[in-house]
């Protein structure tokens, strides 16, 4: 009788309620890294170095797990998981839980971190906000540092939509000839040789008053926005906007076919940058439609796969300012 009991009362292992979704799980553990961003009683740096830490576990997370399972919806897998979800079904989820978290993301930057920054003498600024002598420094710095390493690459006719790497950022800018009237896409990459931050000196106000200013910049996207008439003579800039790509990197290495397996990882390595399809695109939200358009059709993209940022792409590159000296 008391083995009877037991059997009716043991757990059914096969039953979908018993489990979490691994991928769903996964997002749940890097949205505890965005809340030590979010959590006030963490010191300042720190805050803004866990946000740069959720923006590059997503990365990763977009490259293999989300990418896997777009490969499993184009290859037409149905196998449910152990909590009874297909991989679209996966999809949905993740899609529908990621985005309020990268927005909150953003707008703790923007609306917290930024200013609480701005108090301790750290400042980032946009282009409109420079005083005259530090729009002179970043003129110097475009001519002598950037404007060396910019290619520009247009589309038309003869010249195909080109190949934009996994995790560039890029500058998409609309010209015009006025003299024929032709209008043309042009992808510009962000050097990624440079910092992405630009130190440049203190206001001169600031420096009259005796105001406090540790440390001064200007994003270098923005610098390149500025200088685009120089870029392109002779053409009308029509409109510009800031984007960056990541794609599937999910390119396993198969040790018992790689005669040496140093060079097999390289090659996989190079696969990351330069093959794969699409799984996010990230677009500055004030993006024009032509823009946007252009790239979700040249991607391929779903419209799902668009994220419309308000303020920085990639706060990733925040990490640079763990430099900076504050120890407390």
């Amino acid at each position: 009788m008391l083995a009877n009991e037991r059997s009716k009362s043991a757990i059914a292992l096969n039953e979908s309620q018993y489990y979490f979704n691994r991928e769903l799980s996964w997002l749940e553990f890097n949205y505890r890294v965005l809340h030590e961003a979010l959590d006030e009683r963490t010191p300042l740096l720190e805050r803004l170095k866990f946000t740069a830490i959720f923006s590059s576990n997503l990365d990763e997370f977009l490259m293999i797990r989300m990418s896997g399972l777009r490969k499993q919806v184009m290859a037409g897998v149905s196998k449910l998981t152990p909590d009874g979800k297909t991989p679209q079904q996966q999809l949905d989820d993740l899609e529908q839980r990621l985005k309020p978290m990268v927005r909150e993301q953003h707008q703790n930057f923007e609306q917290n971190l930024r200013p609480q920054l701005e108090e301790i003498g750290v400042s980032l600024l946009n282009y409109d906000e420079l005083d005259r002598e530090q729009r002179v420094y970043c003129q110097n710095y475009f001519e002598t540092q950037v404007f060396p390493l910019l290619t520009p690459l247009g589309v038309d006719a003869g010249h195909p939509f080109p190949h934009i790497s996994n995790l560039s950022f890029n500058v998409a800018v609309i010209v015009k000839n006025s003299q024929t009237d032709v209008v043309r896409f042009v992808r510009l990459k962000v050097p990624e040789t440079l910092p992405r931050f630009i130190e440049i000196p203190a206001m001169e106000q600031n420096s009259a008053s005796g105001d406090r200013s540790i440390w001064n910049s200007i994003p270098l996207e923005a610098i390149i926005a500025h200088n685009l008439p120089t870029i392109f003579p002779g053409l009308e800039i029509q409109a510009y906007s800031f984007f960056r790509i990541t794609r599937n990197a999910d390119f396993p290495v198969r040790e018992s076919e790689a005669d040496d397996l140093l060079i097999a990882i390289q090659q996989e390595i190079e696969k990351r940058h330069f093959k794969g399809f699409a799984i996010r695109l990230e677009i500055s939200a004030s993006a024009p439609e032509l823009i946007r358009q252009t790239l979700k059709e040249r991607l391929n993209l779903a419209p799902e796969a668009i994220y419309e940022i308000e303020g920085l792409i990639n706060l990733g590159d925040l990490m640079a300012l763990m430099a900076l000296p504050f120890p407390e």
